[in-house]
């Protein structure tokens, strides 16, 4: 049978991204964002459409069938505008201006975000979805406009511009002053009574798993000793876990939950979230040593290796809600599809994850969620944890095996470094915490590939990776987060060379995106900034923010080099949004655990001969966020440990401020002086 062309092919055929490709064959005649776009509006004197999403986003893909599938939306787009096409996981530079200018117009944004702007980018309208008549309305309106009130349009997008260049502009702040214990007691004090301690996170949904809230509570804790700090952590860390928004049957977290009981996910999954929170649990394990947390971490990983991952050690970006135009149908089940599958053996596995003839969501349709420990489960029972825990799993292999043979969701397969970065950081912290020798050598293996496709040689970072081929400027959340990711697999391996190239990505970082005036990175490079604003990310969301991030890696690389002035810009980073993370940590979490380092007791712990392994790995059962590690079977090259060797022996050496401890060679002893 001969194959029909399409009907309609646009310039996004020659893209990478999965999201761009998705919209390659619509009548619109998109073209991606750059020079080529830019200069024809300018030339036609058109106004530009920047339709922004991203291959997972549901209502991306609603208004795309709705609306730049339909010929006669098309061509009034293609008449009068110059369409854009931007995946903001590629382009969040681009997000993020025109993400300012929906907030500012509407007071809210999302995605998809469709923004409409003036020839040379400055926008004057941006909204998120809108149903096909609304989008023509929409378009009609501003063709109309424009031809009857250009000078208004232009007065428009100009006050709306100067409003986007004003966002998070954040000085200098000449305070020799930074947060305090007490400070920090306060602020959790404020912060407590938003905290639902019964269902975890907070008390509205939609619920995000927002990591780095809690891995700031992790750390409030093992400072202050509040077991209330401790109760939201693990709180919210089991009913997650319980949850829906949690694969039962084949691990990985989904982006949120749309309701208060962690039940009813958006069934994406990114990558981001799960490298973030394989890191949360591992800490979380580190402390309580809540098999749980192992189990949670296992299944995750193993989920990533399965489903997420490129056989040259890249992880792609996304998975999508939907399969067969359906959201979630490749997540759940009927209980006849359970009660076939496992032939008799079902009433256990259906009482423990909830399952009814009647369905615990759509009509007959259950999403698997518990809500106890299997434990209590077995008690109530009267059966042993053993026997459970057999059913249950013998359960879900069986049901993994059935759910293998369903059409799967899409998967966004770019790879992007910030991302690869997290999951990278997130392999290793699970090294750390079970010792599990498979988890260290994908570790290695991702930040080998990152340097061979994505990290050049002079430390110039590409974002994306592609079909072979690595695009796109990096921007600072690459930069830091790999950064991050390889200060800490030196930590896990005292193989210095990760340890230099983090040094080394830093410095290359401080030149091309620091801003003295503020004391700030910008979220762009010097030689890469042709946006209508250059933007810097201050508070921290879903992912921490790429400022938060640098300056703690400036404390860290501080600390192990015992440089000075890295430390010194750290410290300055906190001055400048010390005032934020007091009114609203949880949108400055990140910021509050680099700020509990500069006003805590910090050690650095050099490990020294050839024992250094196993030495480190005993420590590594302790949940230990005020330390950091180096060391090596000899001295290597790090000013900290020289004269540090002493022949046939492994010593640990405790130190702070300048000061070392005497040394000792057994874990027992070194703990004693970390307090």
């Amino acid at each position: 049978m001969q194959k029909t062309e399409p009907p309609f092919t646009n310039q996004l055929i020659y893209e990478s991204s999965p999201y761009l490709l998705q919209h390659a064959h619509n009548p619109v005649k998109w073209l991606p964002w750059g020079d080529e776009a830019l200069k024809k509006a300018v030339d036609e004197n058109k106004m530009i459409i920047i339709s922004i999403g991203y291959a997972a986003c549901h209502w991306c893909h609603v208004m795309e069938h709705e609306s730049f599938e339909d010929e006669s939306v098309a061509q009034i787009m293609n008449e009068h505008f110059v369409a854009i096409k931007v995946d903001r996981e590629e382009r969040p530079d681009v997000d993020q201006v025109y993400m300012n200018a929906a907030y500012l117009i509407n007071g809210s944004g999302g995605w998809p975000l469709n923004a409409l702007a003036l020839p040379d980018g400055k926008p004057f309208f941006a909204g998120t979805y809108f149903p096909k008549n609304n989008w023509l309305k929409v378009l009609n309106y501003f063709v109309d406009f424009q031809l009857k009130n250009p000078a208004t349009l232009v007065s428009e997008a100009e006050k709306i511009t100067q409003g986007i260049r004003s966002i998070e502009i954040i000085p200098l702040n000449h305070e020799n002053l930074l947060l305090t214990i007490h400070d920090l007691d306060e602020i959790f004090s404020n912060w407590k009574p938003s905290i639902d301690f019964e269902k975890g996170s907070g008390f509205r949904a939609p619920k995000f798993p927002m990591p780095s809230n809690w891995e700031y509570l992790l750390n409030y804790h093992f400072l202050s000793n509040n077991q209330d700090a401790l109760k939201a952590v693990t709180t919210t860390l089991d009913k997650m876990a319980f949850g829906g928004i949690y694969d039962q049957i084949g691990g990985g977290f989904a982006r949120y939950s749309t309701d208060v009981e962690w039940l009813v996910p958006h069934f994406e999954k990114m990558l981001y979230d799960n490298a973030q929170l394989v890191s949360l649990y591992s800490h979380a394990f580190q402390l309580t040593k809540n098999p749980l947390y192992k189990q949670v971490v296992y299944e995750t990983l193993d989920f990533i290796a399965r489903e997420m991952t490129s056989a040259e050690g890249g992880f792609y970006a996304s998975l999508n809600a939907d399969s067969e135009g359906e959201e979630g149908k490749f997540y759940v089940w009927t209980k006849k599809e359970i009660d076939d599958a496992l032939i008799g053996n079902s009433f256990i596995f259906n009482a423990y994850y909830n399952v009814s003839h009647e369905g615990n969501w759509e009509a007959g349709k259950n999403i698997l969620h518990h809500k106890t420990y299997v434990d209590e489960f077995a008690q109530k029972h009267n059966m042993t944890v053993v026997a459970v825990q057999e059913i249950l799993e013998s359960g879900r292999r069986k049901l993994m095996k059935l759910r293998n043979k369903r059409i799967r969701p899409g998967l966004d397969n770019k790879i992007l470094t910030s991302w690869n970065a997290l999951m990278l950081k997130a392999y290793t912290d699970a090294y750390r915490a079970f010792g599990e020798e498979k988890f260290l050598r994908t570790a290695i293996k991702n930040a080998e590939f990152l340097c061979e496709k994505a990290i050049a040689a002079n430390n110039e970072i590409t974002r994306n990776y592609m079909h072979g081929k690595s695009t796109i400027p990096a921007l600072l959340d690459d930069y830091a987060f790999s950064i991050s990711a390889f200060v800490a697999l030196y930590q896990a391996t005292f193989d210095e060379k990760w340890l230099f190239k983090a040094k080394d990505m830093a410095d290359y970082t401080i030149e091309h995106f620091f801003d003295a005036v503020s004391g700030m990175f910008f979220y762009t490079h010097d030689q890469y900034s042709s946006l209508i604003a250059r933007k810097m990310e201050i508070s921290d969301n879903v992912i921490p923010a790429s400022n938060s991030e640098m300056a703690a890696n400036l404390m860290s690389l501080g600390l192990i080099l015992d440089k000075e002035e890295y430390k010194q810009l750290s410290k300055q980073m906190v001055r400048n949004v010390q005032n934020e993370i007091a009114q609203n940590i949880s949108y400055y979490a990140n910021w509050g655990v680099v700020a509990i380092r500069c006003v805590a007791p910090y050690f650095e712990v050099a490990i020294v001969g050839n024992d250094f392994k196993n030495i480190r790995k005993s420590i590594d059962e302790n949940y230990l966020p005020n330390v950091i590690y180096l060391g090596g079977k000899d001295e290597g090259s790090l000013s900290l440990l020289k004269d540090k060797w002493i022949e046939g022996q492994t010593l640990i050496y405790v130190c702070s401020n300048k000061s070392c401890k005497l040394p000792v060679s057994t874990v027992s002893e070194a703990l004693l002086h970390m307090v």
